[in-house]
């Protein structure tokens, strides 16, 4: 496996510990910026079950009637949570999406949710309401903690995988098994 730049994580996905809790408990999360400013993703294996993508559409300017794929929810963090993003495959782009690398692509518009309405968005997708975010050197501090590890972001992992396999697919591409892993370091 290539060594995962810590620096720049743009387009990787961070892997919770085990022994993480609360909102961030066995999660994967797509780092869609990072900078010296700080970092900004998305939690992309926790689906919003109390409500759904069609209690939400009933709020939008579209019809969605006629889509013929389900469309889920994740709640993608902490922040935020009344806003939107759409994670999709980059065979589908219009000015307003951000390509993060890896063939993910991230984007806020409504014309995106359109043409997903109209059978003609994006393959792949996830809608993220909220997002996680850090300050400056936050992330890096806790990676540094041992908070989280790194891996490759494959359009498979973030969009395609069975949500409830998605941490322990993410942990098995480390080849990490957590059974001989402390949750802590010494340091001398």
């Amino acid at each position: 496996m290539d060594k995962i730049d810590a620096k720049n994580l743009t387009g990787k996905c961070l892997v919770s510990m085990p022994h993480t809790d609360g909102d961030f408990a066995e999660s994967v999360i797509y780092i869609c910026s990072h900078s010296s400013d700080g970092a900004m993703g998305f939690v992309i294996n926790k689906r919003i079950k109390e409500f759904s993508f069609q209690d939400l559409a009933v709020e939008l300017p579209f019809n969605f009637q006629n889509m013929s794929l389900p469309v889920n929810l994740y709640n993608g963090g902490p922040l935020e949570r009344a806003k939107g993003f759409i994670l999709h495959s980059a065979e589908y782009r219009i000015a307003d999406s951000l390509n993060t690398g890896g063939g993910i692509m991230v984007s806020s518009s409504l014309e995106v949710l359109r043409d997903i309405a109209a059978g003609t968005g994006p393959k792949q997708r996830i809608i993220a309401l909220g997002y996680a975010g850090w300050a400056p050197q936050q992330l890096e501090n806790e990676i540094a903690a041992n908070q989280w590890l790194i891996t490759a972001a494959t359009p498979d992992l973030v969009l395609g995988t069975n949500d409830a396999t998605k941490w322990g697919q993410a942990v098995s591409s480390l080849g990490i098994n957590f059974d001989n892993l402390m949750p802590s370091f010494g340091h001398s």
